[in-house]
């Protein structure tokens, strides 16, 4: 959607500099969840200093010569920090943020320690796997994710980041949940696409749309004649034009999943009314493609 937003061409033009940058904002996403996910093992590493360097003050207190080690010894951030696929993809996609711009683990470190997330767990010396692991889950929920620094680092990195952080913080805690004591590395390295031919929907559905803009534009404009073309916000106009696509060329996807997804998309994007406004004129085509035996739907359940 946002890069059917952006392009500027007409349907004959060369969009293929377009394309490797939708490409290229979904590959982008991976390099977010790796900027993530490394953070938690950093922060424990610097609680591992902070320890240090206490125990070595002149006038260290019995505290300092026998501190708690429960979250330094906390074993799902262990799991993570000893992870050879992810330290090797953190090679492979250059992601050394956290070397760089070491303050803000710093920030999520100082964050965590006055909680009362970190106080509780740290009322005693030592926690099974369990224990553990909900405490990182908690911690990345409570404090990691909604941290507004963060946030703003995210934002500053690259734009198209916001726009992902709420699906890559989502897949985060899913691993976390899932994660045993036993879980082998490929665990925190998922595939970023479930499967190859997510892959080709995304390039397949930005070409058609593009290619078939007049028609959609069409489509369109017949079920809103009483309607200003100006007053059609641009972002439900590309909607339209994407769920009118996936409709008609995209026979294995249900009509009530392509009609959700829009609607949840416009929710998010576009103005209040949006969603029902759009909703309004594709249950309109839907009923008309429908009449008409040119809705070609394959499998159960696709109406």
């Amino acid at each position: 959607m946002q890069t059917l937003y952006a392009y500027k061409g007409g349907e004959s033009d060369d969009f293929s500099r377009d394309q490797k940058f939708l490409l290229f904002s979904i590959d982008n996403m991976y390099n977010l969840y790796l900027l993530l996910i490394s953070l938690l093992p950093e922060v424990r590493k610097r609680a591992e200093k902070d320890l240090l360097k206490k125990q070595q003050k002149y006038l260290a207190t019995p505290e300092d010569k026998d501190p708690n080690r429960k979250f330094i010894n906390n074993q799902l951030l262990q799991l993570l920090g000893n992870n050879i696929k992810l330290k090797d993809q953190l090679e492979t996609h250059k992601i050394n943020n956290w070397e760089l711009d070491d303050e803000y683990v710093d920030i999520i470190f100082k964050a965590i320690r006055s909680s009362d997330l970190y106080k509780d767990y740290m009322q005693t010396r030592v926690s099974d796997f369990k224990e553990d692991k909900q405490f990182v889950i908690d911690l990345f929920k409570e404090i990691l994710a909604p941290n507004d620094k963060l946030y703003e680092y995210i934002e500053d990195k690259n734009l198209t980041w916001l726009d992902d952080l709420p699906t890559v913080n989502t897949a985060i805690l899913k691993l976390l949940r899932k994660a045993k004591p036993n879980s082998n590395d490929s665990h925190f390295v998922p595939k970023l696409y479930k499967e190859e031919d997510d892959k080709q929907f995304a390039i397949d559905l930005f070409k058609k749309t593009l290619l078939n803009r007049s028609a959609l534009n069409t489509e369109i404009e017949k079920k809103t004649k009483n309607w200003d073309s100006d007053r059609i916000a641009n972002v439900d106009y590309i909607l339209l034009q994407m769920a009118i696509c996936e409709l008609q060329n995209f026979p294995s996807i249900p009509v009530k999943v392509t009609i959700n997804e829009y609607l949840e998309i416009a929710k998010e994007y576009s103005t209040p009314k949006s969603s029902i406004f759009i909703n309004g004129i594709l249950d309109k085509l839907v009923k008309e493609y429908t009449d008409s035996k040119t809705l070609k739907k394959v499998g159960r359940g696709l109406l």
